[in-house]
């Protein structure tokens, strides 16, 4: 509920170079127009990372991420879009005001931030206990040394404790004028009848934070053998859906971007354990099944996930559900299995750190190879655990996107399992069929005939799809010059977008974003505005800004000391602007042509009627005179 005028005066006090340099260390080189560096967003050790100051954009040409400041602090620290301005207004020192919310908007905002608040003096006060409390540290932090857990590690996952009390957070909370309610509806308190007491009581505790790093809820273990159950977790609330938290992950979040890849194991424990071993880019679904919305978080910063399965094959059984959501989702899923009885936690510490890692290296592996292998030893010698197992690792495979993926995992899934890769093909091609036709059924459902029935097409000849192509391409060169130089001059008086809009009146864009920018530079002309490309990245969709900054940002600059140095003088696009314009429009125009000459000889071979295959012939004739002159324009031979 921020107002547009907050929003306006972020966008417009933010400075590029000035956020990105929080991140990574950026240097100028050629003509100083752009700022390169190490991509933040993936390991390099070359830089393709490039800023353009004074369009506020960045874009790579390694991993072909691309945004302005905000989509820049949304990417790297996994905000969404209101938390970003929250966050850059802090950091510019820029005043917040909301608009107005109906009271009961209001009441539940208000709510929100008293929760965090309330959340927050908790887990102050748990640490506090387990520091300076004889209790918490005789009890508390003897476990977590116990574990292996340094001083370094308790304060980086703000690890505490709870007093083995009644009421001793519920006294302190009302004594600092905390509400009563409020404790409950953080899950801090439990009411019963007459009795109130803490719900976290001689335990030791693990914050739980979302992804900006504010605690929403708890989990408690308890030390004593006869108290039940053995961990506690917070209840959910409104800031706290357990579906939607991965414990770590605000630990984890820019190790796993760096490594482009997210280790997921089981406990908390689990989580810390492999930090000790200097493992960061890891997270836990603590005990929970895997949800969808866990999954989008990951894919927030990797779309590489590495599961570490105990080795206890029924809880791997159990988990096989929730990695097929990984594969659905199109993500890459691979496995360590650790041996019988161990798990991260106990394997680290037995191994220690070296050879930890070196054990993830060497025994990870896929996990359509590492799902067949397991049913392939269930079912070696029972023909019906065989057929069973087939359709289970088929199902898996079915669940990937892409098709080459599939077709990969087929042929190796053919030889563990010793069986005909065409059966599995077969398999294969039931499964995708059978979620083919749920889909379409959607589709109908959702759409109108007409658009279901384009969406349905998959079938076009070769040579239409290599003329799409071609237009595709002398579109986006139309777009490029149209949005970097339309208010250049390429005649006296006469700027660049006058004449491509006339020169391309008549012309249709086949490719929806290029042709969307077309329009609604026409649309704003049309009112008296002439917009460009910094207006695109500010005011446009996702799509329309996403293309602007790749059309905006240059790969290559040309070396100022071919001039400074060794004064050769070298024109650059801008000074050509006359020709560049001019033989991009007949270019276009030559691929239009050539693609309704193709349109127009698929009607004539199917075309029975006399009449109507002379008005054809007319139209082939006419096209064809057109194409030779543009040809000749160009410099292509053509056929007559």
């Amino acid at each position: 509920m921020i107002a547009k005028q907050t929003i306006q005066d972020v966008q417009d006090r933010v400075d590029i170079e000035d956020i990105v340099s929080d991140y990574v260390t950026l240097k100028r080189k050629g003509s100083g127009k752009y700022l390169w560096a190490c991509c933040p967003f993936h390991d390099e050790k070359t830089p393709s990372f490039s800023i353009t100051p004074d369009r506020g954009i960045y874009k790579c040409f390694g991993c072909g991420r691309s945004g302005d400041s905000i989509n820049f602090v949304m990417e790297h620290d996994g905000l969404n879009y209101v938390e970003t301005i929250r966050h850059l207004a802090k950091k510019y020192g820029i005043e917040i005001i909301e608009d107005e919310q109906t009271d009961e908007q209001l009441a539940e905002q208000n709510e929100k931030d008293s929760l965090y608040i309330i959340l927050n003096y908790a887990n102050e006060f748990f640490k506090k206990q387990l520091k300076e409390s004889e209790e918490g540290k005789s009890i508390g932090l003897s476990y977590f040394k116990e574990r292996g857990f340094d001083t370094q590690i308790i304060e980086k996952f703000e690890l505490g404790y709870s007093l083995d009390t009644w009421d001793g957070l519920l006294q302190e909370a009302l004594k600092n004028a905390y509400n009563e309610d409020l404790l409950e509806k953080a899950g801090l308190i439990v009411k019963k009848e007459d009795k109130k007491y803490d719900r976290f009581r001689g335990r030791v505790i693990f914050p739980i934070h979302n992804v900006t790093g504010k605690v929403v809820a708890f989990g408690a273990r308890t030390l004593k053998k006869d108290d039940k159950p053995k961990y506690l977790n917070s209840p959910e609330s409104e800031v706290y859906h357990k579906s939607k938290v991965l414990y770590g992950l605000f630990q984890a979040k820019n190790s796993i971007r760096q490594q482009d890849n997210c280790y997921l194991v089981e406990g908390y424990t689990d989580v810390i354990s492999l930090h000790q071993s200097d493992i960061e880019n890891v997270v836990s679904s603590s005990g929970t099944s895997l949800t969808d919305e866990q999954i989008k978080l990951i894919s927030r910063f990797s779309q590489n996930i590495t599961v570490l399965f105990d080795g206890d094959a029924a809880g791997i059984k159990a988990s096989l559900r929730g990695i097929d959501m990984i594969l659905e989702a199109g993500m890459n899923v691979r496995v360590v299995v650790f041996p019988e009885g161990e798990d991260p936690d106990s394997y680290s510490k037995q191994l220690g750190t070296s050879a930890f890692k070196s054990y993830l290296e060497e025994n990870i592996i896929d996990f359509i190879s590492f799902k067949a292998s397991l049913y392939a030893e269930e079912s070696a010698k029972d023909p019906l655990k065989k057929a069973q197992s087939i359709k289970e690792i088929i199902s898996s495979i079915a669940k990937i996107p892409d098709g080459i993926k599939r077709a990969v995992y087929v042929k190796e899934s053919s030889k563990m399992l010793d069986i005909d890769e065409g059966v599995l093909v077969a398999e294969l091609n039931k499964n995708l069929i059978k979620e083919r036709r749920k889909d379409d059924k959607k589709r109908i459902e959702e759409s109108t005939g007409d658009r279901l029935l384009e969406e349905l097409i998959v079938e076009t000849e070769i040579q239409t799809i290599d003329q799409a192509a071609q237009i595709r391409v002398q579109e986006r060169e139309s777009i490029r010059l149209l949005i970097n130089y339309g208010l250049n001059d390429i005649e006296d008086e006469y700027k660049l977008y006058n004449y491509l809009l006339t020169e391309l009146e008549d012309v249709e864009f086949v490719t929806p974003v290029y042709k969307e920018i077309f329009d609604l530079f026409k649309a704003k002309l049309a009112e008296g505005e002439i917009i460009d490309g910094n207006y695109l990245v500010a005011n446009g969709s996702e799509k329309i800004k996403h293309e602007a900054i790749n059309l905006l940002t240059e790969r290559r600059e040309i070396s100022p000391n071919w001039q400074d140095k060794y004064q050769i003088f070298i024109p650059s696009e801008k000074d050509l602007l006359d020709t560049v314009v001019y033989t991009n429009v007949a270019r276009l125009k030559f691929r239009v042509i050539q693609k309704l000459i193709s349109e127009n000889l698929a009607k004539m071979r199917e075309e029975k009627d006399t009449e109507e295959q002379d008005k054809l012939f007319i139209i082939h004739d006419r096209l064809k005179k057109s194409e030779v002159e543009l040809a000749k324009v160009l410099g292509i031979v053509v056929s007559k």
